[in-house]
C-alpha cells in the first residue's frame, strides 16, 4: 500500500538528517537527473518504507544495521517510465500485462478500458479496478469519454453521469479518458459537455483525440479544457496543437507508429520538449515481445538524434507533469515514491534492476516476486448472449437472378470505402464470390441478449479460408464474422458462443486456429505466452492463406468503429459513417 507524501513526512525528514536509518541505500549511481538534464555520478540514494529520503554524494549518515545497501557499480539509474495512454482490457489480464512492461522498465501505466466498459458498463469498469490494484506496477485508470460513440446507432455500454462523478472519487481514476468524438465538443452535445464540465469541476484530467480537428474546430475543442492528444501523425499536426497549449503523446503501438515521423522534426524545429510524452496506445503480444514497450521509444528516439536525458524525460517525467503527480512520480527526489531503474549503459536502455515503491521486482531480466492471478467472477465470463447459429442464418434473400450489392471495400485493415458488385443469386439467395474476393460478412449484438444483426458483402480481403470471427471490436463488441461459405460461418460463430469469446479461423468445416478470449469477449485468462502463440497462429493462418493483409486481425476489430470513414457494419446494419445513414446490403 502507498503511504501518501503527507503520511511520510516525519519518517523521510528523519533518515534525511540521519535521526532514522534506511530501509534501502543504493550507492555509486549515475543518476539521470531529469530535474536538470544531466548525468550526475557518484549519487547514493536512500528509501524508506516507499519513498525516497535523500539524493546526495554520501548516504553513509542514513545506514543502520538492518539498512540493505546496494552498489550499484557506477551503473545508470533513472526513474521509472509511464505509458500515459494505452488500453490493457486486451488480449491478457493487467496481471499478464505487467510482466512484460516491467521487463521493459515500465513502473506506470494509465488504462483507458473503454472496451471492458462498452461491454459490461460501470459493473465491468468496477470489476477492471480490482484487477489493477495490488500488482507490482502503478495502474491508474481513466472513465472512458468515447462512449457511445455515435448514438444514433452505437450498442456500447457506458457510465451515466453521476456513475462518473463516483467514479472519479477512487484513488486510483483520474479523470476521463480520450474524448474521441470531438464533433460532440464542438457541437456541444448535452451528455458530453455535461460530463466535461462535471470533470472539471473535480479538477480532474480529460484526455483527448483530435485526429482530423485543426483552426477554429481545434480551438473550441481544446478551449473545453481537454488538453491532450495522441492522435497526431506528423509535425505539423504536433506543432499545432504544442501552439495551443496542448500535451502530446507520440503514439509508438501496435495500431499506429508515429515517432520517427515525429522526433525529427521536433529536433530541427528546436521544439520545447517539456510536453511531450511516449504512449502506446495499446500493444498486441507480438509487438511487446519484438520491440518493447516505452523502452523502445527511448531507442528510437535516440536513433533519431535525441540526447538519452531528454528521452527518459519524455519517458517518466513529463507523463506526470501532466497528470498533475508531479510530487511524487516522474524523478529521483526527496519524497518521490522510489519507482527506479538501473541500466547497464545507455543503448539497450533494458533495465537490469527494476524497484517499485523501494521493492526490488526484477534483477538480472528475471522477476523476484511472484504475480498472482485474481480470481475472475463467472458473470463476466458470459457476455456472448447468442444461440446457435445454422448456414441458413447467413442468407439474404432477394428474387432477382443479379443484384448489385454494396460492398465493404477494405483499403487496409483499418480504413473502408463503400465499393460495389455486381452478384448472382441462387435459390432465391444471394451468394458471396470468393472467386472475385466479394464475402459476406455479418454483425451480431452478442451483448444485449436480442437477436438484432446485419449481414452485408466485404471486399478486397483475400484469403483463401471459409470463415473469421470475432468478438472483439472497437467499441461495440458486436460478434463480427467474415465468411465465403455459410456453413463454415455458422461453424465459426457457434464456435465463439460455446467458448464465450475469442477470435477464430474455419475452413471446409474445421478450425484451423484460435484464440480464447473468456473476459468480457475481448480479454483472456491465459498466460501472455500461450495468447501469443494463439494470436500468432490466428493471424499466420490467414496470412499464409492469401490476405491481402499482414495484420488481419485487426479487421473485423474495426469494421464496426463508428469514428473512422467510410463505412461500418454494426449489428444495427451497414453505416455511411460520413452521412450518419444506413445503407442496404443489396441495391
Amino acid at each position: 500500500m502507498t503511504l501518501s507524501l503527507a503520511n511520510s513526512i516525519y519518517s523521510l525528514n528523519s533518515v534525511a538528517m540521519g535521526d532514522k536509518k534506511a530501509d534501502l541505500v543504493l550507492k555509486n549511481c549515475n543518476l539521470l537527473s531529469v530535474y536538470t538534464r544531466e548525468i550526475i555520478p557518484k549519487i547514493q540514494i536512500a528509501i524508506i518504507n516507499d519513498r525516497i529520503a535523500y539524493v546526495g554524494p554520501d548516504a553513509n549518515h542514513t545506514i543502520g544495521p538492518k539498512t540493505k545497501v546496494i552498489d550499484v557499480k557506477n551503473k545508470y539509474v533513472s526513474p521509472g517510465f509511464a505509458d500515459p495512454h494505452l488500453h490493457i482490457d486486451q488480449f491478457v489480464l493487467p496481471s499478464e500485462f505487467a510482466k512484460k512492461a516491467l521487463l521493459c522498465g515500465v513502473t506506470s501505466l494509465f488504462s483507458d478500458p473503454i472496451d471492458v466498459v462498452s461491454v459490461a458498463g460501470n459493473k465491468g469498469f468496477q470489476e477492471f479496478l480490482k484487477l489493477g490494484e495490488n500488482l507490482p506496477i502503478r495502474i491508474f485508470q481513466v472513465v472512458p469519454g468515447g462512449l457511445p460513440v455515435d448514438a444514433k446507432f452505437s450498442n456500447s455500454k457506458s457510465l451515466t453521469l453521476s456513475q462518473e462523478k463516483i467514479a472519479v472519487k477512487h484513488p486510483h481514476v483520474l479523470g476521463l479518458g480520450e474524448v474521441f468524438s470531438w464533433t460532440k465538443v464542438t457541437l456541444r452535445e448535452p451528455k458530453t459537455m455535461k460530463s466535461i464540465s462535471s470533470m472539471l469541476e473535480c479538477d480532474c484530467i480529460i484526455n483527448g483525440h483530435t485526429a482530423g480537428a485543426s483552426e477554429k474546430k481545434l480551438n473550441a475543442y481544446v478551449s473545453s479544457g481537454i488538453l491532450s492528444c495522441h492522435e497526431p501523425i506528423n509535425f505539423d499536426q504536433v506543432l499545432e496543437r504544442l501552439r495551443l497549449g496542448m500535451w502530446i503523446m507520440i503514439r509508438e503501438g501496435s495500431i499506429r507508429r508515429d515517432l520517427n515521423e515525429i522526433i525529427p522534426r521536433v529536433l530541427s524545429h528546436g521544439t520545447y520538449l517539456n510536453r511531450l510524452m511516449f504512449c502506446s496506445d495499446g500493444l498486441d503480444p507480438l509487438d511487446i515481445t519484438k520491440f518493447g514497450h516505452i523502452d523502445h521509444c527511448i531507442r528510437e528516439s535516440i536513433r533519431c538524434g535525441l540526447e538519452p536525458i531528454d528521452a527518459i524525460t519524455i519517458a517518466s517525467k513529463n507523463n506526470f507533469d501532466y497528470y498533475n503527480m508531479g510530487k511524487d512520480l516522474g524523478g529521483i527526489a526527496p519524497g518521490k515514491l522510489a519507482d527506479i531503474l538501473i541500466f547497464d549503459d545507455l543503448k539497450s536502455f533494458k533495465p537490469t534492476k527494476v524497484f517499485v515503491g523501494g521493492k526490488l521486482v526484477i534483477s538480472n531480466g528475471r522477476f523476484v516476486i511472484s504475480i498472482k492471478k485474481k480470481p475472475i467472477p463467472s458473470w463476466i465470463k458470459k457476455t456472448v448472449k447468442l444461440k446457435n447459429f445454422s448456414k441458413n442464418d447467413f442468407l439474404i434473400k432477394s428474387k432477382k437472378k443479379n443484384v448489385v450489392a454494396n460492398t465493404i471495400y477494405m483499403e487496409s485493415e483499418i480504413i473502408t470505402k463503400i465499393g460495389s458488385f455486381e452478384l448472382q443469386t441462387k435459390d432465391g439467395h444471394v451468394s458471396a464470390s470468393p472467386n472475385s474476393d466479394v464475402w459476406k460478412v455479418a454483425a451480431f449484438d452478442r451483448i444485449h441478449g436480442t437477436n438484432r444483426h446485419s449481414i452485408g458483402f466485404l471486399e478486397n480481403f483475400g484469403a483463401d479460408i471459409g470463415a473469421f470471427a470475432s468478438t472483439w471490436s472497437f467499441h461495440e463488441n458486436d460478434l463480427i464474422v467474415i465468411g465465403s461459405s455459410d456453413s463454415d460461418m455458422a461453424i465459426a460463430t457457434n464456435h465463439l458462443i460455446k467458448n464465450q469469446g475469442g477470435l477464430v479461423v474455419v475452413k471446409s468445416g474445421k478450425i484451423l486456429a484460435s484464440l480464447p478470449l473468456i473476459f468480457a469477449g475481448i480479454v483472456s485468462t491465459d498466460s501472455f505466452e500461450k495468447v501469443s502463440s494463439n494470436f500468432e497462429k490466428v493471424n499466420n493462418v490467414i496470412v499464409d492463406s492469401g490476405c491481402k493483409f499482414s495484420r488481419p486481425h485487426l479487421i473485423p476489430l474495426f469494421l464496426p468503429f463508428l469514428a473512422l470513414p467510410s463505412v461500418r457494419i454494426l449489428s444495427g446494419g451497414i453505416v455511411d459513417v460520413k452521412k450518419r445513414c444506413y445503407i442496404p446490403p443489396i441495391n
